[in-house]
């Protein structure tokens, strides 16, 4: 009685007190109470209490079914008949009391059915006890009905806490039983008043996909009233609902099973179509267009097979599904895009020599008579949805989220477009755009208000399908580059006007025409750059495209792009490139630059790297205490430049030498700056790419940048250090004349990493560098395990790397987990054979204790979502070690409790793990494997009692004699 009172007191802090911390003490408390023992009596006593108030009732239910899901197993099996007898109890003391707590007892019914087998239940099984409760009680068949209803449901719930078998089983046990429950609900059909609960009862049932044969159901007295009562207002849902059901219960993925599914496509079809007049409705509301909708849009995705035929009747739904597609509500048009994309896989994937850009001379004669079918529908796709892109003229004032919602809308639309052009042909698909665009530019010049949205509209849309349209199309494109410089500069135009320029570079460096409009749409970039940081972003990124694409053609114009580049570099009046989007300019003049020759490339590089070199000779000749107390963007926006500069401009030498100059200017950032983790991220990034373009070339100032890192790394431990070496290791790590320098190199950064992570706090409090080591040790194998295995600090990562396997950070465990399967893995490298033995000696000590860690980890110790690189590193380790890793895996399986894993389980586990050691598919290995893991995480009882009994942090590593 006590503890009741004290969750009546709890519950009326949470929802009365006016103290939000009460109210958040009150909440903890609760949910901790829920995971008690005693929340089973405490829930069940206050739900009996008739003197309960609906906020305890609601709270008492919901802990029941949770406790019903969860954490059955902590009852005695006797307590089973008492549960149910309370449960049922309870389902008819609620038949007429609140919703809410009607359906979670109602779950909790219905996991206890999951739970118990069927033989074990009585009474014939749950559904022979539902029918005979409702014969004996008939007032409170409403509430079985609702039980009737969830229970299918429940197969598909994975919260509740059972193993693998007992849910198939559950599945097999309510396919047999099909028949009684149809039974049941034509029965209650009577009963006046329960039609719509027996429609969505059999719908809950239909979505369990078992088979009864689609003959039978085109008859079945449910399916005839679902059909009967898309007439009727009280049924409509219940019926569109039952009626969706059926189609996807039809679905046609091959026409070979077409003449099985056609009696009942054939009751459905024509009474589905004749709801069409509704869709136009006006006396319809929304949510009704919306049902009528969903049915069409069902047809069409499940029979889509069937559709592309190109039959009469075929062509009929296409005409209904472009009616919904032309609907002005965008959710309910965009219920057939689905529909569109699967039927252009099927009209297209016979199609040969299909590339997007390729020149496409002879495109109709690869058209089949199927896709010519369709042809007119998807032209009248193109039209409908092209408009649906346009601004809303209160685009402005819409709040930041409905502005995000019209931009996914955009999107989507630019999917079906991109569909329409795969059919149609991206050029056809073009010139029915051009006719939009034209349209709308005539239009936007009359009146007193210019209207810029329908030719925005265009354009997006042109600019969507810019991959499918051919480099050397002649009769379009060149007319739409005469048009934009022709075009307003309002913002928003002026932004697509810029996209579509870059969207289409390669035409403008592939077509006859196309280097005639090069000089003008760079004015409109230039242009572009100036009226707003939207447009600037957009003309950016087109200049990039236009330089990466038209390099060549613009190599004789180096001075003009230098005097674009360097005026956005400066932030000279009145460019409004953002620092951000300054990054596409540099990216764009590098490109332009690998096209010159190498004679020319090193005065270009640096005067390219001029306008990001010369801020940070500025700040450093005014002394190191300026330099230190700099913010870090001041310096991070400039060297970011140089990183990129090094990466796109493809002069190995150029870049080299620049390098070579620079190197005092990185040296004294260096120095002052190694605190400062953005710097040196930022600084480290040019130098990895300094070193990825220009690799051997760079051989004396690596020599000296890692000899830097090597001394810094020792005071400031950041991340990135670790990072530029692996970068180092993989461009000199098999160069015999760096051997010496570089075991140096790795072995005291492994080693003062090392003395670093020694507990899983260490590794949790910097994941970052765990990462960035584990990286640094699979390039090592990779790249030089010459260095890497015979060295004393191969050991040392790997007992380091058995403390970390377990940290809940998803790179750094993953990183890890990487590690050990390369490690594993040595024998299928060529260079790394030569070095099993030594592997051997240090893993095969460690390996019950590696196993124990890896099963650890499978069975709950790391989130689920790591289930497949656990796995993979548990398989590699079974291939590596053959019948010791059963023997490992066996040992430690036989450490948990049989109450959580039975003999099957493990039985199946470790017969995965034997057929993984006669090379059998990884596929095939899955099931049993991530049932174990399933079993484990059952609930948080069951996961406690594993990860207590394995106890992957307390193990006593195995160190090396």
């Amino acid at each position: 009685m006590e503890l009741q009172n004290t969750v009546k007191e709890a519950l009326n802090a949470l929802y009365h007190h006016p103290d939000d911390a009460v109210r958040m003490q009150a909440d903890r408390w609760l949910q901790d109470f829920q995971r008690t023992i005693d929340a089973w009596q405490v829930a069940d006593n206050l739900l009996h209490d008739t003197s309960s108030n609906i906020e305890t009732s609601i709270f008492c239910s919901q802990t029941l079914r949770s406790k019903v899901q969860r954490d059955f197993e902590e009852l005695p099996s006797e307590a089973f008949r008492p549960l149910r007898i309370s449960l049922n109890t309870l389902l008819k003391s609620f038949h007429k009391g609140p919703p809410k707590v009607r359906t979670q007892i109602s779950l909790a019914v219905a996991a206890l059915a999951v739970h118990v087998p069927a033989e074990d239940w009585g009474d014939g099984g749950i559904l022979n006890w539902i029918r005979d409760e409702m014969n004996s009680d008939p007032e409170c068949i409403p509430s079985f009905l609702e039980l009737l209803r969830v229970l299918p449901e429940e197969v598909f719930n994975y919260k509740i806490a059972v193993r693998p078998d007992r849910r198939r089983s559950f599945e097999n046990e309510l396919a047999a039983g099909m028949e009684i429950a149809l039974n049941i609900l034509i029965a209650c059909l009577n009963i006046n008043g329960l039609s719509e609960q027996v429609l969505e009862a059999f719908a809950s049932w239909l979505r369990l996909r078992h088979r009864i044969p689609a003959s039978a159901l085109a008859t079945h007295p449910l399916v005839l009233t679902a059909l009967s009562g898309l007439n009727s207002d009280m049924l409509f849902e219940a019926s569109v609902n039952v009626i969706s059901e059926l189609i996807h219960y039809t679905a046609v993925r091959n026409l070979d099973g077409v003449a099985a599914q056609m009696p009942l496509i054939q009751v459905l079809v024509p009474i589905i179509m004749n709801l069409k007049p509704q869709l136009r409705d006006p006396s319809k509301d929304e949510e009704d267009v919306k049902a009528v909708a969903r049915l069409f849009a069902d047809i069409g995705d499940a029979y889509v097979e069937l559709i592309a035929t190109g039959s009469d009747e075929s062509m009929v739904i296409v005409q209904a599904l472009l009616e919904v597609t032309s609907h002005p509500e965008f959710d309910i048009a965009s219920m057939t895009f689905n529909f569109w994309h699967s039927l252009q896989m099927i009209l297209t994937e016979s199609r040969t020599n299909h590339h997007p850009n390729g020149d496409k001379p002879s495109v109709d004669a690869e058209k089949s008579p199927q896709l010519l079918a369709f042809q007119s529908s998807y032209e009248a796709l193109v039209s409908l949805v092209s408009v649906k892109v346009e601004y809303p003229q209160d685009y402005a004032d819409l709040s930041r989220e409905d502005q995000k919602d019209f931009k996914q809308t955009r999107y989507a639309i630019a999917d079906v477009l991109i569909d329409a052009a795969l059919v149609l042909d991206g050029d056809a698909t073009l010139k029915i755009l051009y006719m939009k665009l034209i349209e709308a530019v005539r239009n936007c010049g009359q009146g007193q208000q210019t209207d810029w949205r329908p030719a925005e509209a265009a354009l997006y849309s042109i600019r969507a399908i810019s991959d499918y349209v051919s480099n050397t199309e002649g009769d379009v494109m060149p007319q739409i580059m005469n048009l934009l410089p022709q075009l307003p500069h309002q913002p928003q135009l002026l932004q697509s006007v810029c996209l579509v320029i870059g969207a289409y570079s390669k035409w403008l460096d592939a077509a006859p025409s196309g280097s005639s409009f090069l000089s003008p749409v760079i004015n409109i970039l230039v242009s572009g750059m100036s009226v707003s940081e939207d447009t600037a972003a957009a003309a950016a990124l087109a200049f990039r495209h236009i330089c990466d694409d038209c390099k060549k053609k613009l190599c004789g114009s180096l001075d003009g792009l230098f005097q674009i580049y360097q005026g956005a570099m400066i932030g000279e009046c009145p460019f409004k490139v953002s620092a951000e989007d300054s990054m596409h300019l540099v990216e764009a003049l590098s490109m332009v630059v690998t096209e010159l020759p190498s004679e020319h490339a090193k005065k270009a590089l640096e005067a390219l790297c001029l306008p990001a070199v010369a801020p940070l000779q500025d700040i450093i000749n005014q002394g190191p205490l300026v330099l230190g107390q700099k913010p870090a963007r001041d310096l991070t926006v400039h060297i970011n430049r140089l990183a990129n500069i090094f990466r796109h401009a493809n002069h190995p030498e150029a870049v080299a030498d620049a390098v070579q100059r620079l190197w005092p200017i990185f040296k004294s950032i260096f120095d002052i700056r190694s605190w400062d983790m953005r710097t040196m991220e930022s600084l480290c990034r040019a130098c990895k790419n300094a070193v990825r373009t220009s690799k051997t070339l760079m051989g004396v100032t690596v020599g000296v940048m890692l000899e830097e890192i090597q001394a810094l790394y020792k005071q400031h431990q950041q991340p990135c250090f670790l990072y530029l070496s692996s970068e180092v290791i993989k461009i000199f790590g098999s160069d015999p004349s760096c051997t010496n320098y570089l075991k140096i190199l790795i072995e005291s950064l492994f080693n003062h990493t090392t003395f670093l992570l020694t507990k899983i706090q260490d590794f949790s409090s910097r994941p970052d560098l765990v990462d960035d080591c584990f990286l640094l040790a699979s390039r090592c194998i990779r790249y030089c395990p010459q260095l890497f295995f015979p060295s004393p600090l191969f050991p040392c990562l790997v007992d380091c790397s058995m403390i970390g396997i377990t940290v809940q950070h998803r790179e750094a465990s993953n990183s890890i987990l990487n590690f050990l399967s390369d490690v594993f893995d040595l024998a299928n490298s060529t260079h790394g054979k030569p070095y099993v033995s030594i592997r051997d000696n240090v893993i095969i000590p460690r390996g019950a204790v590696i196993t124990r860690i890896l099963v650890a980890a499978l069975t709950g110790a790391l989130p689920s979502s790591r289930l497949e690189t656990v796995i993979y590193t548990l398989l590699a380790i079974t291939r590596a070690y053959d019948l010791r890793t059963v023997e490992w895996a066996k040992e430690t399986l036989s450490l948990i409790p049989p109450n959580a894993v039975t003999e099957v389980e493990r039985s199946r586990f470790l017969q995965a793990l034997l057929d993984a050691t006669s090379g059998a598919a990884i596929n095939s290995l899955m099931v049993p494997i991530e049932e174990l893991s399933e079993v484990c995480r059952r609930n948080r009882s069951v996961q406690e009692i594993v990860q207590g009994a394995l106890r992957p942090l307390e193990l006593n590593m195995v160190s090396l004699s």
